[in-house]
């Protein structure tokens, strides 16, 4: 365990930029993978769960090759496409750590492959639920064996990893509306997708991230996308654009957005920077607080582009805001942040309908929760209608203690961020979880203090 201790500081200015975005990579290096042709992708991340595809793609005999760059903060990546039908049969299983959206997506593309393929996860992975993919790759003629839990009632509760799945290279189209709002299980339908004769409907109960349509689009797929329903036509050839480039992580840049609204005298401007409009909930709720943040745009949406600019965030006083249950696909990944955020707000703020939290790489409902009010913030959970609720109540100033990070990347940024906007020092028992998706994060905070004349003390 490697323990973090900090002590509170303020202000932060400077500029900062960001590796590729976390989710756009993984989708950059399966496209990559069965399109035809070779691609660069620059600026890509180097952490736990992008190394985890790039371990699996090469397992299926993709050819992958790494450069360091100087300038940016990502590396430089060539993808040796092999097409739809080119991936080879494993040696053994896949470990895919705990890379979620390595599995999820993984299985879409297996499920059109004509061999077996076993992929086992890490200890939090392992937890993680996957009836929500196999059932619809079941479906489309994919054979699926996975871990069960013992049947309740004659009817199954759910499945867990490992999985093992035979596709077929010809796979039924289906029409299926998602029980839950994912765009990991919407994705790994799309994949699938691709192999299956005839037109495959995927429909949404509230919009999530559309990496993988904009970047299908890109790469020639025949897909159309229509408010929640998205329809793709199978069997269609994949062409590698040549070379692409991911926008900074919009999920690493909301720590430091937060902390510099939140820290007296900051100014940060974050470069780069995804800006998908799927993407930004957590930037619309910060402004709705009160937050003093900007955006500009160097690209602009497009069907089969990312749009990328930049962020800029000053010290403002937050009030509190509601957040509604339509809100949440669209900032799931930033809501531990946003909750630090509504700890130091004016009022109570109310985030509803938080249920998925609970199924991350851990509960984060309960990993903030538990921590902040250690800190002495006012924060709890209500039920209604089966629907849970975040409550946070803010107070004038958070107090150091110390707080476990539940072995959670997102959960100890938070924290860390949480921690220095305190009074009194605190100490996180474990951030090495950290690297799983921002290695470069304790790093990042060090500049930004530096540069507005202060040291951080680690």
């Amino acid at each position: 365990m490697k323990r973090l201790s900090i002590k509170p500081c303020s202000g932060v200015k400077g500029k900062l930029s960001f590796a590729g975005d976390k989710s756009i990579s993984h989708r950059y290096l399966i496209l990559s993978s069965l399109s035809k042709g070779k691609t660069a992708i620059n600026n890509f991340p180097i952490h736990q769960d992008s190394l985890a595809t790039i371990r699996a793609l090469r397992s299926l005999g993709i050819k992958i090759t790494l450069f360091r760059q100087k300038k940016d903060t990502g590396v430089r990546l060539i993808v040796y496409g092999r097409g739809l039908y080119g991936l080879k049969k494993p040696a053994g299983k896949i470990n895919t750590a705990d890379s979620g959206t390595t599995f999820r997506l993984l299985l879409g593309v297996l499920a059109g492959q004509d061999f077996p393929v076993t992929l086992t996860a890490g200890r939090s992975l392992g937890r993680r639920p996957m009836l929500r993919v196999t059932f619809p790759l079941r479906l489309m003629g994919a054979q699926i064996k996975a871990r069960r839990l013992a049947a309740k009632n004659g009817r199954l509760q759910e499945e867990y990893p490992p999985v093992t799945i035979k596709g077929t290279g010809a796979l039924k189209p289906i029409k299926y509306k998602l029980k839950v709002a994912s765009a990991q299980v919407k994705s790994a339908i799309l994949l699938a997708a691709l192999y299956a004769e005839g037109a495959t409907t995927v429909i949404e109960p509230v919009r999530t991230r559309d990496h993988t349509e904009r970047l299908l689009k890109l790469f020639g797929a025949d897909i159309r996308v229509r408010d929640k329903e998205i329809i793709l036509k199978g069997k269609k050839r994949l062409v590698s654009p040549g070379a692409v480039f991911v926008p900074g992580d919009i999920s690493s840049a909301g720590f430091f957005a937060v902390l510099a609204t939140l820290a007296p005298g900051s100014n940060l401007r974050l470069n780069n920077v995804s800006l998908n409009p799927l993407r930004i909930g957590w930037i619309k709720v910060l402004q709705r607080m009160g937050a003093k943040i900007k955006i500009e745009y160097k690209i602009r949406a497009g069907a089969s582009c990312e749009p990328m600019g930049d962020i800029t965030a000053e010290s403002s006083r937050l009030k509190a805001a509601t957040v509604g249950k339509e809100e949440v696909p669209s900032l799931i990944d930033e809501l531990p942040i946003l909750m630090v955020a509504a700890s130091l707000a004016d009022g109570t703020t109310v985030f509803k309908g938080v249920n998925e939290l609970r199924v991350k790489e851990t509960d984060r409902i309960k990993s903030i929760l538990d921590n902040l009010n250690r800190m002495g913030a006012l924060a709890r959970i209500s039920v209604s209608g089966g629907s849970e609720n975040i409550i946070i109540k803010g107070v004038k100033k958070l107090k150091g203690a110390g707080l476990r990070s539940f072995g959670d990347h997102r959960t100890a940024m938070s924290l860390a961020v949480a921690a220095l906007l305190a009074c009194g020092n605190s100490e996180i028992d474990d951030i090495a979880c950290i690297n799983k998706s921002f290695p470069g994060f304790l790093g990042q905070l060090n500049a930004v203090y530096r540069k507005a004349g202060l040291k951080i003390n680690f």
